[in-house]
């Protein structure tokens, strides 16, 4: 290993991949161990008719690499990588140990994960092991290193690819052996323990390490504070398991990026602390096609992989091109729409467009799954799509490696939604997912940018922060949005935040207990509303009228000016949305689940008080993001509506899907899709939402 191979940096690997490949990675994974060896030509020719450079190969081949304990057979991949690269397309190489074969699993059967009910995953599926098992742990190190010591010097390898959307949980022995060691590295002493998971509660005091063990399926509830510690290890035991391969692949391929793929929405991991870890966050996403405004929660996900790694590009992994098979109704991406989610994706920060899979599976579970080429072949209506968007694709190489900027910051954080959903609470019915998109839902429709952080991040470079049910918030959190606010940002929290510590104990003193000082008002108790529909009625301080559903506070102000108060039910004229002058900046507290419309305007006033502006005035329904880097600015307008909408790029510039020139006020057909390279001088002019 050189000097120079081992300091590179992730963004030193993400630059030398995109070089090789030309820009925009485009493919996806591929099965060849599925399909007869004469396929496999068929595969290339039409991948190279496709524009594809980048495949993801043995991602569910362990039984096929290894065919038993120490017995390795690698002919066939040989085979296919040569094949690959004599063709011209990478491989993005993944160890298979998301699928311990079936020798393994029939040589040690307690491999298989334990579920919270005491009953075993069984095999047939995949993600079928307890990470906390030895073997397990033993037989994925030697796999790694055996493929790391195979194709480290092979022509095609251009990157690896770790397991497969991480996330089974165990609760069985080895999972209570490695929880214990956990514990006792976390906590010390059983004293700090009992103290941290309020074991008086119910009488549950452990007087021995031997007592503690993961927190199966009780007779009705279990210990919060002890579920939200086995959240926070399982994700990091994971990750333990992430970063073993990792280094082993490491010491092969020092100047090659190493990844896994996350998942839309995903609970069991903190994709913060994975992200730190990996040379680019990687997102599965599949939106579904049913629903109407479904690129909005696709749209969020996307920025959050964009915020991982502080703006770094990310890679999209896998989507599809037409159907899923995992919903009840699967239907079919209309023409067009798989396109458009695509340049979605770029224009929030991807550099890269990849599939699952290459070839629709004719057998297996996920048979009807589409894929690049279905199985009625290539000459369909999807397979032209692939090819026309590789076309395209490959005209936009200077995208590639640039980036986007905000300066509102949403909080999405694990803690939080592991915290939240425990249960035992005035609502065990509340999605935190939801509650983040529903505020960042007006920003998106506003074409401004932003970007997600986790709750004790450096707030100093935003100029709005938001916090959607930010139930629990560390000592240093609370500090560092006390900073930002008396430094002169605004603040808008909602309910449910600041609630409890970080073991999950319950702040005293009022609700939020963490943000009453910044906000300058508390609440004495909590009043969710039924979820039937029930609602309150609001009055605005300038004389308006709104309406609140879903929850609601009894709330006292404290130095606060109130912007709205309850006109109905039980806590009418109380106070229900307050804002507070705390040091040089403002705070926000919405205490009620306030209409859609009152939550678009309060937001549009404190993002206009903050100087904050979209990219373009454009139509809701039209999205605009702009990536800028190496001297050059790119401006990608996407129309989400399925009708034509005129959209004014301003100065405008080439649109480099076309070659042409526009300017001014532009007819954006239905899905339709324009990437403009502006003049240097217009994109300084421009500024905007930064």
């Amino acid at each position: 290993m050189t000097r120079e191979d081992s300091t590179t940096t992730s963004e030193e690997r993400l630059r030398r991949l995109r070089e090789r490949l030309g820009g925009i990675a485009y493919g996806g994974d591929y099965n060849p161990e599925q399909w007869p060896r004469e396929v496999w030509d068929e595969d290339v020719r039409l991948m190279k008719d496709a524009g594809v450079n980048l495949v993801t190969l043995a991602v569910f081949s362990w039984g096929r690499l290894e065919t038993a304990d120490g017995e390795y057979n690698f002919g066939w991949l040989d085979d296919i990588m040569d094949l690959l690269h004599a063709n011209g397309i990478g491989v993005d190489l993944a160890t298979p140990d998301a699928v311990p074969p079936a020798w393994l699993i029939a040589q040690y059967p307690d491999i298989l994960p334990v579920l919270a009910d005491g009953s075993t995953f069984g095999f047939g599926s995949r993600q079928h092991f307890d990470v906390s098992h030895p073997v397990y742990q033993a037989k994925s190190r030697a796999i790694a290193e055996k493929m790391g010591e195979r194709y480290a010097g092979h022509p095609a390898l251009c990157m690896w690819h770790i397991n497969n959307e991480y996330g089974p949980v165990s609760y069985g022995p080895h999972a209570d052996l490695a929880f214990r060691e956990w514990l006792q590295a976390k906590y010390s002493s059983l004293e700090a323990l009992n103290s941290a998971w309020s074991t008086d509660v119910w009488g549950q005091v452990y007087s021995a390490w031997a007592q503690v063990n993961a927190p199966a399926q009780p007779r009705t509830w279990s210990n919060p504070s002890r579920r939200l510690d086995y959240h926070r290890f399982t994700s990091d035991s994971m990750l333990a398991h992430y970063r073993t391969q990792r280094d082993i692949l490491r010491r092969f391929t020092p100047g090659l990026p190493i990844v896994t793929n996350f998942m839309r929405f995903y609970k069991n991991n903190d994709y913060w602390a994975w992200a730190a870890e990996e040379d680019a966050a990687a997102l599965d996403i599949y939106p579904d096609p049913r629903e109407q405004d479904a690129h909005v929660a696709a749209a969020l996900n996307f920025d959050l992989m964009r915020s991982l790694r502080k703006g770094q590009p990310w890679l999209v992994m896998e989507q599809a091109t037409a159907a899923v098979s995992q919903w009840s109704v699967n239907v079919s991406k209309l023409p067009g729409k798989m396109r458009l989610g695509s340049y979605q994706a770029i224009a929030q920060g991807a550099d890269s467009i990849l599939f699952f899979q290459w070839r629709q599976a004719s057998g297996g579970t996920e048979r009807f799954h589409s894929g690049m080429v279905n199985h009625a072949g290539p000459n369909t209506r999807v397979f032209r799509e692939v090819c026309e968007l590789g076309r395209e694709l490959k005209g936009l190489s200077g995208v590639a490696g640039t980036r986007s900027a905000a300066k509102v910051a949403i909080v999405f954080d694990w803690d939080c939604w592991w915290a939240l959903e425990l249960g035992n609470s005035p609502r065990s019915d509340l999605s935190y997912p939801q509650e983040v998109l529903r505020l960042y839902r007006p920003f998106f429709d506003a074409n401004i940018p932003v970007d997600f952080v986790h709750a004790g991040s450096d707030l100093s470079g935003y100029s709005l922060v938001v916090l959607p049910a930010s139930y629990l918030l560390t000592d240093q959190a609370a500090q560092r949005i006390e900073d930002f606010v008396s430094g002169g940002g605004r603040l808008v929290a909602s309910y449910l935040s600041g609630i409890v510590d970080q073991d999950n104990t319950i702040r005293l003193g009022g609700y939020p207990g963490a943000l009453r000082n910044v906000l300058g008002a508390w609440s004495e108790e909590l009043h969710p509303l039924a979820g039937d529909g029930e609602e309150v009625k609001l009055s605005t301080a300038d004389g308006g009228t709104a309406s609140a559903d879903y929850w609601t506070e009894h709330l006292h102000t404290t130095g606060a000016d109130v912007l709205a108060t309850y006109a109905s039910g039980r806590l009418a004229g109380a106070p229900a949305v307050t804002r507070n002058t705390f040091g040089a900046g403002t705070a926000v507290y919405l205490s009620s689940r306030v209409d859609g419309t009152f939550l678009e305007q309060l937001l549009a006033t404190e993002r206009d008080a903050a100087g904050i502006r979209p990219e373009l005035n454009a139509p809701r329904g039209v999205q605009v993001r702009r990536r800028t880097g190496n001297g050059s600015s790119f401006l990608l307008v996407l129309n989400h509506n399925d009708a034509p909408s005129g959209v004014d790029v301003g100065a405008g510039g080439t649109d480099l899907l076309t070659g042409t020139d526009v300017t001014g006020t532009v007819e954006l057909a239905a899905n339709g899709v324009l990437v403009i390279e502006e003049a240097t001088s217009a994109a300084t002019a421009a500024g905007t939402g930064r």
